[in-house]
């Protein structure tokens, strides 16, 4: 098996207008998914983000803010599964709840480096 990260890009909730009910609906679907996994014993593990961050740029550093209200998109949070390759790990996104809010998940596999 191998490690997978699945990275939820979309808008923040509060910016699309969703009311406290429809929020928490959708986190419902978020912990039915998470759930689902668990079960299947695939996820490692996985956090939330807030939307609010701070960029390092280029050779001086320079450090800027950035709100939630200046980025279309956002990274709303990861997952790490484990699959047998893409394709199962594909497989695994399609449960992703906000498809039907305009969100996107990218897939990437995490490198495993031989420390020998």
């Amino acid at each position: 098996m191998k490690d997978f990260m699945l990275i939820f890009i979309s808008e923040d909730y509060a910016a699309l207008g969703l009311s406290p009910e429809e929020m928490q609906n959708r986190m419902g679907k978020w912990f039915a998914w998470n759930g689902k996994m668990q079960s299947q014993g695939i996820v490692k593990h996985g956090n939330a983000l807030h939307a609010n961050a701070r960029l390092v740029t280029g050779a001086d550093r320079t450090v800027s803010d950035r709100t939630a209200t200046e980025l279309k998109e956002i990274i709303g949070g990861y997952y790490v599964v484990q699959a047998k390759d893409m394709e199962e790990a594909t497989q695994i996104a399609q449960d992703y709840p906000d498809y039907d809010l305009g969100g996107t998940v990218e897939i990437r596999e995490i490198m495993v480096f031989d420390n020998e």
